[in-house]
């Protein structure tokens, strides 16, 4: 039966054992990237590196091999990598924390736990992304209306019939004040409606400029 807790360097680091941690980290990593772009907009760079990070992170850790120093020096360079990375999203972080769980299990010659791993959590990141989730079904929705229009209130008619929950988020003025363009976060009752609900919304704002967009994935803190 197999054991997950025996590692293939038990009896000490050989070529072998190098080149099979070292595919089984790149399958992880593959694995990882497959289940971090499963319906969700991931960069391409991203991917990439999601796919190489274990093999490299193992490499490191197998030449670091309980040399102190050499642990020391590379806990630095690898903590100078924070300050030039722009935040992400929680769900990209946690990829890349799988990532590096997967090379350090393979840097010990774990690879049985790198994969049970690795599969367990890229199965559980496709199963949520399937669940709706909160905020998932939420539109920006911009509206241009005249400075003679007094926005308080203007639209609620129609907002509570045709929107679920809505929210004004910002307003800015335009075309020397004589413009506002009101900025809404909304969630439609059905979006087979959205033709309609822009028609009334329409009516009222003197058939000026409307614009409703999927609402734009922020980065969120951890």
């Amino acid at each position: 039966m197999l054991n997950l807790f025996t590692s293939i360097s038990a009896d000490g680091a050989t070529t072998a054992t190098f080149l099979i941690s070292l595919a089984v980290a790149l399958v992880c990593g593959g694995l990882t990237a497959a289940a971090a772009a499963y319906r969700s907009r991931t960069s391409s760079s991203l991917l990439v590196s999601l796919i190489l990070l274990p093999a490299i992170v193992m490499t490191v850790i197998a030449m670091v091999n309980g040399n102190v120093g050499t642990g020391v020096a590379v806990m630095g360079a690898f903590s100078l990598v924070r300050f030039r990375s722009a935040p992400g999203k929680a769900r990209d972080i946690v990829a890349i924390f799988l990532v590096m769980t997967a090379g350090l299990a393979c840097a010990s010659g774990y690879v049985a736990i790198a994969l049970t791993i690795t599969l367990m959590v890229c199965l559980g990141m496709v199963l949520l992304a399937r669940i709706p989730m909160p905020g998932q079904r939420m539109l920006d929705l911009r509206i241009t209306i005249p400075e003679s229009l007094n926005f308080q209130g203007a639209f609620d008619e129609v907002f509570d019939e045709y929107t679920a929950s809505h929210a004004l988020r910002s307003v800015k003025t335009s075309n020397m004040g004589s413009l506002y363009k009101l900025t809404y976060e909304v969630e439609l009752n059905d979006e087979r409606q959205m033709q309609a609900f822009i028609d009334q919304l329409r009516c009222r704002n003197g058939n000026l400029e409307i614009a409703l967009n999927r609402a734009e994935e922020r980065s969120e803190a951890l």
